[in-house]
């Protein structure tokens, strides 16, 4: 599929594929349901628990089902990544 000069030019912008950016982008999509950031679509900051809990879901899976083949770098940081999201989880929970 050929592309035009613009899509070229929008995936040279992007960072390379990498398991860190994984797991960036799901605690990306994590703190923009937390409210911390605005939604990089209308710009709108709302708390939406449920999304919030998916993207952890999700982090949690991919800790489970990587388990033993990471590098120590890779784990300790999806660990970390975890780790916070889940405190914030159980503190917009009480907020709430």
């Amino acid at each position: 599929m050929p592309e035009n000069a613009e899509q070229k030019n929008a995936l040279e912008k992007l960072p390379p594929p990498s398991f860190e950016l994984l797991i960036h982008t799901y605690a990306s999509q994590a703190l923009v349901a937390f409210g911390h950031v605005p939604n990089p679509i209308d710009g709108k900051r709302e708390v939406r628990l449920d999304l919030a809990h998916h993207a952890i879901d999700m982090l949690v899976i991919l800790e489970e089902k990587t388990k033993g083949n990471l590098t120590p770098n890779e784990a300790a940081l999806l660990e970390k990544v975890l780790h916070e999201l889940r405190f914030q989880y159980i503190d917009a929970s009480a907020r709430k």
